[in-house]
């Protein structure tokens, strides 16, 4: 019958003596199969057991049978569930009875269980009395006579004498719905009816499916938010506040059960299948979040994003996203701290975020140490066995399929001719540390270190717009080059697809929440000064279908305007093809005040009497020099800017009001006070507000520079239109890897500059708008399966160090409650 309506149907059929692990077995392949609408567990009763019932989704669960799908039809709310379609067959043929059967008294026998339960709640809600009978009652009879009509579940045929019944009793015999093929009796009666309602219902589920795949509004809740003065510690902040189940925030925004994939109570990943089912659904507003040139403090920019989004969500009831960078454990244990946010502007728990969190760095550091340990084997293996040409099985599927494309006069052997010399992969590491001497291949080798976050294949988790496209880049990444001077791949070592089981999780997001409930995606963590210093673009493209098309996802591009955010623009912008709606750019009057001309401030050290007593004359220079070059970057890309001047405790009210002024008269479309560190999304309600304006007004982006423009004018071009140089200086081995990059075809990649973030020129002790310097160019390096070349500028490290008095020295556990103590 179903397949002549054209359902498509799949009969599975299990031994007699199967076991009930073995039925749970395969209901919970049922389960996970998306292509599944419907079951019918059409098992004889002592295998329908309350464990298998309630082991079938209840959106699965046609038959209406489980604990939750009963309990909806005893409560009367059918919205999701499903009435058992053999009590709505008997409800239809007792309406089609000659004499209306409300006020009548219906007998069922054999009514126990489910069904019995469901029949019953359906007839009372009919305005029915209903009496219930055993098949072997003593006063079955009498019982009969007192009926007007008389419903047999028990399963089996039963023949009830007439002179039981009263004059035009209906008599409905659901024995032969019940029944199994084994018994050898066709379904009549009520049986086709019975089909053809759990037809019915299978169309509904299906129905409902569909209408789940669609974008579904928000119903998010808030957390209250009760800040205290003096503002505790972030810690404290954090402990105090109580996080929504991860499921249940995800549901609150329209993620559906089978798109995350939980880690703990707080946090989860996100399945990439959500593009697929939303794409047609339109991106909402795009908020970029950069700032001036920082002092070595940080001014708060992650603090802003997440204040923004408190503000935008829990106050203007807007649906809002925050999407920040996974920080790197170098700076947590180091100086700098965690990058969760700081007050009551971060992200909860705060000791997960800035700890291991899901695990995606340790993905990276094992997948970058994978290729070096390929190259160091295969250097090894060339170096000591003959060139003899080996059996092609032997070798993976990666391999072979390079071989096949090989010119026939080069496929003799296999052979690369790696040398240690010609190797520039660079090996990765959590932690920070410096150059060291390895032995690699029996002879000492003098290679480099980088950070995991300023690594390549961390590069290539922000950039990539699916596991494919990343499989693809992991594969282009080059690693050497032969005696030839040809270039040799991830793809070529036939390590390409490990690496992409071992990212194969890492490249999904992480969802978690700020302090007042705001859905947050922590993904990826690539360094702003050494790498390109934005999250990744797919947490960007989820978020950005998630909120829909009224609602803001929002940002962040590391350090100042001049590194994240002209990265983010011709790196980012042009590898995702999103473009941005407004960039707040945020602001401190201490960092203005030290652009203006006032003493060097470090870490742990006590700020100078200037930056605590009021000083218009440093404000003003340092918003006449920093605020304004920042502001004039952030134009040449043509995007509206909103200053954000993120408050201290220490600020006078005339130098905010100088500050937010001086951003204005700059070319800014707005500037206001920011509180949210201390008030959370309340404190940034002004912001909000101005943000949501901003992005009202038409952007007119462009990029910086055209992907064929050659990569010594694009270096020029960020020098001078960006940092304010008079010129650049390329150092002989600088030009000497311009030329080979050209050869190889890798003129049209973007730029990244590897600069210091301290100051818009190469010295971080230049502060304000440096003018007339020449920048130099040290090195140049590629990262091809990232997309980009990377000039080194000055004496910049890839691979910074730890301070003389690092931030792990505070930190410990308690291995009685397990509490983390120190953690900022």
């Amino acid at each position: 019958m179903a397949g002549k309506i054209g359902l498509n149907i799949t009969q599975i059929c299990l031994p007699r003596e199967c076991t009930e692990d073995e039925i749970i077995e395969e209901v919970l392949k049922l389960n996970e199969d998306p292509r599944v609408h419907g079951v019918y567990l059409h098992l004889p009763p002592a295998s329908l057991t309350s464990r298998v019932l309630n082991t079938l989704r209840p959106e699965k669960d046609v038959d209406g049978v489980s604990d939750l799908n009963v309990g909806r039809l005893v409560r009367g709310d059918m919205s999701q569930g499903f009435t058992p379609p053999l009590a709505n067959a008997v409800m239809e043929l007792l309406a089609r009875h000659d004499t209306p059967m409300e006020g009548r008294t219906v007998l069922v026998v054999g009514g126990e269980g489910p069904l019995g339960v469901a029949l019953q709640c359906l007839m009372q809600r009919g305005g029915m009395v209903v009496l219930n009978s055993r098949r072997s009652s003593e006063g079955l009879q009498k019982q009969m006579m007192q009926a007007n009509a008389v419903v047999l579940l028990a399963a089996g045929h039963m023949d009830v004498p007439p002179t039981w019944l009263r004059p035009g009793t209906a008599v409905i015999h659901c024995g032969s719905a019940l029944m199994t093929e084994d018994h050898g009796r066709e379904m009549s009666g009520v049986g086709p009816l019975t089909a053809a309602l759990r037809m019915r219902n299978v169309v509904q589920s299906s129905s409902r499916w569909a209408q789940g795949q669609q974008y579904r509004p928000w119903t998010l809740r808030s957390l209250k938010l009760q800040p205290l003065s003096p503002v505790p510690s972030d810690i404290e902040i954090s402990r105090a506040q109580t996080p929504k189940p991860v499921d249940q925030l995800a549901q609150e925004i329209g993620l559906l059960q089978e798109e995350t994939e939980a880690y703990g109570r707080t946090k989860a990943k996100v399945r990439l299948s959500l593009l697929d089912r939303l794409r047609e659904q339109p991106d909402g507003k795009y908020v970029l979040v950069a700032g001036i040139t920082p002092t070595p403090l940080g001014e708060g920019k992650s603090t802003v994003v997440i204040g923004l989004v408190q503000a935008l969500s829990a106050h203007l009831k807007l649906n809002s996203f925050a999407c920040l960078r996974q920080p790197s454990q170098g700076p947590t244990f180091g100086v700098k701290g965690g990058a969760a946010g700081g007050g009551y502007a971060q992200v909860i728990p705060m000791e997960e975020f800035n700890l291991h969190l899901t695990g995606d760095i340790h993905a990276i550091t094992a997948a970058n140490n994978l290729v070096a340990a390929a190259i160091d084997a295969r250097m090894l293996h060339e170096a000591t066995q003959t060139d003899k040409v080996t059996v092609m099985s032997q070798f993976g599927a990666i391999v072979i399929s390079q071989w096949r494309v090989m010119p026939s006069e080069c496929r003799v052997v296999l052979k690369m001719i790696l040398t240690s010399q010609s190797v520039t992969f660079e090996l990765n590491f959590l932690l920070c540390l410096f150059k060291t001497i390895i032995k690699l291949n029996l002879r000492k080798v003098h290679t480099q270190f980088d950070i995991a976050v300023a690594s390549e294949i961390m590069a290539i988790l922000a950039l990539a717009d699916g596991l494919g496209d990343m499989k693809t880049r992991l594969g282009r990444m080059v690693v050497g080059s032969s005696r030839s001077g040809q270039p040799i791949t991830a793809e070529d070592l036939g390590v390409s697809g490990a690496l992409a089981v071992l990212m194969k999780d890492a490249i999904k997001p992480t969802l978690m929440q700020t302090l007042e409930g705001s859905p947050v995606f922590v993904h990826a963590g690539p360094f702003a000064n050494i790498a390109h210093g934005n999250s990744s673009v797919l947490a960007d493209k989820l978020a950005l279908k998630l909120v829909g098309e009224d609602g803001f996802v929002v940002t962040e591009a590391g350090f100042g305007a001049d590194i994240g955010m002209e990265k983010f623009f011709n790196i980012k912008c042009r590898a995702s093809g999103l473009r941005p709606n407004v960039v707040v750019l945020v602001a401190t009057v201490r960092a203005l005040k030290m652009h203006g001309g006032g003493p060097n401030v470090s870490a742990g050290s006590p700020l100078p009497r200037e930056y605590i007593d009021e000083n218009l004359s440093l404000v003003t220079k340092g918003c006449s020099s920093n605020l304004r070059k920042q502001i004039q970057i952030a134009h040449l890309f043509g995007v509206p800017v909103v200053v954000a001047l993120n408050v201290f405790k220490t600020d006078t009210q005339a130098e905010i009001d100088l500050v937010c002024q001086m951003a204005k008269e700059s070319g800014a479309a707005d500037a206001v006070p920011c509180h949210h560190w201390a008030r959370g999304g309340r404190g940034s309600v002004d912001l909000a507000q101005a943000v949501k304006q901003a992005s009202s007004q038409p952007s007119h982006f462009q990029f910086l520079y055209s992907q064929e423009t050659p990569i010594v004018e694009k270096i020029r071009m960020i020098a001078q239109k960006v940092y304010g140089a008079d010129d650049i200086e390329l150092s002989p081995e600088a030009q000497a890897k311009i030329d080979y990059y050209n050869q190889q075809g890798y003129g049209k990649l973007p730029i990244c500059m590897a600069k210091t973030h301290l100051s818009l020129s190469h010295l971080p002790e230049k502060k304000g708008t440096p003018t007339g310097f020449t920048l130099p160019i040290r090195d140049i390096r590629a990262s091809i399966g990232a997309g980009f070349i990377y000039p080194l500028v000055g004496t910049m490290s890839t691979m910074p160090g730890l301070p003389t008095r690092p931030c792990f020295y505070d930190i410990d556990l308690d291995p009685v409650t397990e509490e983390i103590t120190g953690l900022f």
